[in-house]
């Protein structure tokens, strides 16, 4: 049975389990991977995160109910680095723009076409596989493909040997970890893969060592003389300037009132600005087929569409509202039916979720309805401290969590 079930109720018990372990044990035991079976080191609530299943700040506050921030400081750092990779890539949405452009040319090289490298592609497919040689490599592809999950340090190992050491594009390999990951997320899986890279840090790449593998896997994994120890970077590419985190419209009181739920954030029962509005449809969808132009796992599609069940049914009963999952052929019947005369739906990070949600806002604009996007006040605290690098903002974690009134 998955450890990784599609519900806030699980969200909610999983994190009553893990707290005991969010200070000083997860502060020293955080990087160990001692395999799929011992990870009471670790939260495992990624994948209910990034569906918003469950917020940072209801984590955030649990943690600091039962620890001084001082003993859960590594914990909540480990939070905001999710948010922090959000924030950055809000803040310069261009780079997610060129990575998909980078990705489609490494796709053309692997698919039948003009563009076909043949060696290219018996490569990428022995490591897609596992049948790289690699004892670890080839184990972490198996349980990345079996349970939609990876330790956060085993990603930073796998992510160095794919580029480093089998020398294969990384956005190939961005593309491998986003179409299986339950918390594949466009910021942090994206610049997390060039921060390992050398391009997210200029000069600064992360190598995988077989030592460091071996200390923090228990010595079950040793691949001495296996790694490249000794690579440079990838040569660096031009960063965009940061822009800015725009204010947005507020719903508008007395208009019959849609939600719209998406697989960004399936908890419509804690969306801001909400109070007082006349809600009376409950809508929502969701494509994770749309993260790449390879297959994703057929785990992914099946945890985000219970997620969105689960979501739809929660908020139902929240508003005391009709909640159906709506195709995009039905928009038009929901809109009618219910006389819906705006939408509310919660604001879309950069990726393919905010590019459906755009597509939605086109069409309710042929329509004269307006969409109208309410985003939580974590993101708007914290996204404006994302524009450089993230020790910028973890000297605001302190002060952020004040001004948000989590003590």
């Amino acid at each position: 049975m998955s450890r990784f079930l599609p519900s806030r109720a699980a969200a909610v018990a999983q994190l009553a389990a893990f707290l005991p372990n969010a200070g000083a044990h997860y502060a020293n035991q955080r990087n160990a991977d001692l395999g799929p079976a011992a990870r009471d080191n670790v939260s495992l609530l990624s994948p209910a995160v990034r569906h918003r299943l469950i917020s940072e700040a209801e984590i955030a506050s649990a943690v600091l109910d039962r620890f001084a921030f001082s003993t859960s400081e590594k914990f909540i750092q480990e939070v905001c680095w999710r948010t922090y990779w959000k924030g950055w890539l809000e803040l310069r949405p261009r780079v997610w723009t060129q990575y998909q452009t980078e990705l489609a040319a490494q796709i053309a090289r692997i698919s039948d076409g003009p563009a076909l490298d043949r060696p290219l592609r018996k490569r990428v497919q022995a490591a897609l596989d596992g049948n790289t040689g690699i004892a670890c490599f080839d184990a972490w592809v198996e349980e990345l493909r079996s349970t939609g999950y990876l330790h956060n340090h085993t990603r930073m190992w796998f992510a160095s040997i794919w580029i480093f050491t089998l020398n294969l594009p990384w956005t190939l390999g961005a593309d491998f970890f986003y179409r299986h990951l339950l918390d594949g997320d466009p910021a942090s899986n994206t610049l997390s893969w060039r921060w390992v890279a050398g391009l997210q840090t200029r000069g600064k790449h992360y190598l995988a060592r077989a030592d460091n593998i071996r200390k923090y896997t228990g010595n079950r994994w040793w691949p001495q003389g296996e790694l490249n120890e000794d690579a440079a970077p990838l040569p660096p590419d031009d960063l965009p300037a940061a822009g800015r985190i725009g204010e947005l419209p507020q719903p508008k009181p007395g208009l019959r009132t849609g939600l719209w739920l998406h697989e960004d954030d399936l908890c419509a029962e804690s969306w801001p600005a909400l109070d007082g509005r006349d809600v009376v449809a409950i809508g929502g969808d969701v494509t994770p087929a749309a993260r790449s132009g390879l297959p994703v796992s057929d785990a992914v599609i099946g945890w985000t569409e219970a997620a969105l069940t689960d979501g739809l049914a929660r908020a139902g009963t929240h508003h005391g509202a009709p909640a159906a999952r709506i195709r995009p052929g039905e928009r038009q019947r929901w809109l009618t039916d219910h006389r819906i005369e705006q939408v509310v739906t919660a604001y879309a990070t950069v990726g393919p979720v905010a590019d459906a949600v755009a597509a939605l806002e086109r069409e309710l604009d042929r329509r004269g309805i307006a969409l109208v996007r309410v985003r939580r006040a974590w993101d708007t605290a914290f996204w404006p401290h994302a524009a450089k690098g993230f020790f910028q903002l973890r000297e605001k974690i302190r002060p952020v969590l004040a001004e948000l009134g989590i003590p």
